[in-house]
């Protein structure tokens, strides 16, 4: 099942029409162990505590489990860049001009909080634990050339 984060709805609640659960990748209400397999859609770089999230992915997957995401690496080789945090009264704080995406859930869109550089793998294997490598994929006898269609797996 699908889940977006919609803290109208409440977390762990399942949206009567779309069908989606809602739910916070920092604070999911899954329990351990819990997954084979969880996949991501460019939500990385909107997510204020990544850190907390891949902690928590980690603790849902069953040991051999994989995260299989996506995030635009927007800083290629250079270091990953905070975009927006979040002050001790839960304030935003921006360090930069903000940035928003397209959302399926809210018109006002998503705050870019993130500007991932190829650093996400060692991050993530010192945050959570998991072992990370990006696909790049790039065949033009496939048709695949663009910006941004690297693929993360991580596994546990």
């Amino acid at each position: 099942m699908a889940s977006q984060y919609d803290p109208a709805l409440g977390f762990g609640k399942i949206h009567p029409t779309r069908h989606y659960r809602s739910e916070d990748l920092e604070r999911q209400t899954f329990p351990d162990q819990c997954f084979n397999l969880v996949i991501t859609q460019d939500v990385f770089e909107h997510i204020f505590d990544a850190d907390a999230a891949f902690c928590e992915i980690a603790r849902t997957l069953k040991p051999g489990g994989a995260h299989v995401f996506t995030v635009p690496l927007v800083n290629k080789e250079r270091p990953t860049q905070r975009r927006a945090s979040r002050g001790s009264d839960g304030a935003i704080l921006y360090h930069g001009a903000p940035e928003y995406h397209g959302n399926p859930v809210s018109a006002h869109g998503s705050l870019v909080t993130w500007h991932w550089g190829f650093d996400i793998v060692n991050r993530i294997q010192k945050v959570s634990g998991m072992r990370s490598h990006i696909i790049a994929l790039d065949d033009l006898h496939l048709g695949i050339r663009a910006e941004y269609n690297e693929v993360m797996v991580s596994e546990v």
